[in-house]
């Protein structure tokens, strides 16, 4: 079931700020869990993703260096905090806040991925993340090979944090921040 075959609608879906979108994948990412909120806002049957790659609600406007900085980052046995398009089912798309961490088992190994995904904030959505994402993506398409796109993009991502002086979890809580210092 693959997502390159879905269109892209621009209809944007959203659920509630109590709701809360849940998964689980084993080491290749293959979905392993999903809740009915998931399941709801996705638009797949709990038996269309059980298996899959969770990759079947990726985005096409979703800059691959991102899930690069994630990947590197759980490999790493560290959580990671990201702001993520998805699509549904259908063509839609929802943005959503992700905690991603990893999951280990008694020697410590990694041996499965756990999701939570909240409502984002909107302002950050509109005013930081959307923007950012449109010029990794930009520069990710300049490039004939999607690896060196890629890469180029993810050494976008390095310079705005260096710029910043900030590491990716100080830069990613630091958006909500500047809402909360703008408000005043």
């Amino acid at each position: 079931m693959a997502t390159k075959s879905l269109t892209v609608t621009g209809i944007e879906q959203f659920f509630e700020d109590n709701e809360i979108i849940v998964s689980k994948t084993d080491l290749k990412g293959r979905i392993t869990y999903s809740n009915d909120v998931f399941q709801r806002v996705a638009g797949f049957s709990e038996g269309e993703l059980l298996g899959q790659p969770h990759s079947i609600i990726r985005h096409p406007h979703m800059p691959r260096c991102v899930f690069k900085l994630l990947w590197d980052t759980l490999s790493g046995g560290r959580e990671i905090f990201a702001y993520v398009l998805n699509r549904c089912k259908n063509g839609d798309h929802y943005w959503v806040f992700a905690h991603v961490t990893p999951s280990f088992d008694n020697e410590g190994n990694i041996i499965s991925f756990h999701s939570s995904r909240r409502v984002p904030d909107r302002r950050v959505i509109d005013d930081a993340i959307a923007p950012l994402y449109q010029a990794l993506l930009r520069e990710e398409q300049s490039h004939a090979s999607a690896r060196e796109g890629m890469e180029s993009s993810f050494q976008m991502v390095l310079k705005v944090l260096e710029d910043n002086k900030m590491n990716y979890d100080e830069f990613i809580f630091s958006l909500s921040k500047e809402d909360e210092k703008k408000a005043v």
